[in-house]
């Protein structure tokens, strides 16, 4: 893949881009890239900083001997001064781990040099570098005192040479402080692009973390429908076959074949109406359509219909409902899906031809669901399925509560709270 040069500012999608040899050829960064890449990276994480480093201290020791050469300011070195000034670019080589002790280095070296009144244009340049590097890596504080120092240290050491060369010092003091203020302007600026980018990616990884969180929520409320589907279905599906099955064996001599029928026919509507909503709840997974497709919710007006299957399942169901506003559909759904949830269960596990009692009302701000039954209840020691789980999660979904154990008088029961108001994070 294409990689970027060192020390250039990521974009935010490329840190999650996997790697692949096979994408395209390195492109080699032009000039203003590379321009850009330095001026935006921090000095100490540029690579080969050691390297680069001595190879400018070299430029600016050649640039120091042609300005000690051909400008007329101060005397020329001498033997001692040549080796002062040359020695002044060796600190350099290790300006980014140490800017201070590298700045006072040099101090310690270029005060003598000057105090001989050698050649004074020739160790500025390398002089303005340490200053800059201290105000670009350090706090704007310890910049502040630093460049105070170093005047301090130098008009001291030019009024002991020459009180004109001194003032002259203090008038040119200007470009010091100049220096000073475009490192800590530098480093600010390296500070705004960092911030920029790092909220790039943040923003970059909460996308991709909001992706994983909704694909996690679409797979739990389809493994939630199916569970809710095919459990309700191959139960009926069980106990109409049970009825055929006693049918066909009580008595074959006197076959009631109008029994037999209307139990192939119960099984029939219920693969019918298991198959439609198997299909609708795995629409989701189709490539095409919008990725949020979810088809027709089931509601609350689907209620007697889950009513009459249980009754044909043996349950003697007493339903109490009271409705008087229609809830938001996806309150409707879940209260759709705890009542066939529990009517399921009672069916599974209360025992032969349970009592049933379903109430639902709402009330100021809350629908309320009820399932309570008169069984036997649940085999101790069996395995758990997943039917209070999803029931909870239903409930959860909406923002509700839901509650769900034995009665103290025999029996279980299954009660929940769903808010009439759903907000948009639980719809």
């Amino acid at each position: 893949m294409t990689r970027p040069f060192p020390g250039a500012l990521p974009s935010p999608k490329s840190a999650f881009v996997p790697e692949d040899d096979t994408v395209q050829e390195t492109r080699r960064p032009r000039l203003g890239e590379r321009i850009m890449a330095a001026v935006n990276r921090d000095p100490r994480t540029a690579p080969h900083g050691t390297r680069n480093d001595a190879l400018l201290a070299v430029a600016l020791a050649m640039a120091a001997v042609c300005l000690g050469l051909g400008i007329d300011d101060g005397r020329r070195p001498d033997a001692l001064g040549w080796t002062l000034l040359l020695a002044t670019h060796v600190p350099l080589v290790w300006r980014r781990r140490s800017p201070v002790l590298v700045l006072a280095a040099m101090v310690a070296l270029i005060a003598p040099y000057h105090a001989l009144d050698n050649n004074h244009a020739a160790a500025t340049p390398v002089a303005y570098v340490a200053l800059y590097t201290v105000a670009v890596t350090g706090r704007p504080l310890r910049t502040v005192l630093t460049g105070a120092v170093v005047l301090s240290v130098s008009l001291t050491v030019m009024l002991t040479v020459n009180a004109h060369r001194a003032l002259e010092l203090l008038q040119t003091s200007g470009w010091i402080i100049a220096v000073l203020f475009f490192g800590i302007d530098v480093r600010y600026y390296r500070q705004y692009v960092s911030s920029i980018v790092e909220r790039a990616v943040r923003a970059e990884r909460t996308r991709e973390e909001e992706a994983r969180r909704r694909v996690t929520e679409e797979r739990l409320r389809i493994a939630r429908d199916l569970h809710d589907l095919l459990a309700h279905s191959i139960t009926l599906i069980g106990v109409q076959t049970s009825v055929a099955a006693h049918v066909l064996a009580a008595d074959p001599e006197r076959l009631d074949r109008e029994a037999v029928a209307k139990a192939l026919d119960d099984i029939a509507g219920t693969c019918r109406t298991a198959r439609g909503e198997l299909r609708t709840t795995l629409e989701v997974l189709r490539e095409h359509g919008p990725q949020d497709t979810r088809g027709p919710l089931p509601g609350l007006d689907g209620l007697p219909d889950l009513v009459a299957a249980a009754r044909l399942a043996g349950a003697r169901v007493e339903q109490d409902l009271r409705i008087g506003t229609d809830p938001p559909p996806a309150v409707g759904a879940a209260a759709y899906r705890i009542v066939q949830e529990a009517l399921t269960n009672a069916v599974r596990h209360a025992g032969p031809e349970p009592a049933v009692r379903l109430r639902l009302y709402d009330e100021p701000g809350a629908l309320r669901v009820a399932v309570t039954d008169d069984g036997i209840g649940p085999v101790p020691g069996g395995s758990p399925g997943f039917g209070l789980v999803g029931m909870r999660e239903r409930a959860r979904s909406v923002g509700g509560t839901l509650d769900a154990g034995p009665r103290p008088d025999g029996g279980f029961e299954v009660t929940a709270a769903l808010p009439l108001t759903v907000g948009e994070g639980n719809a």
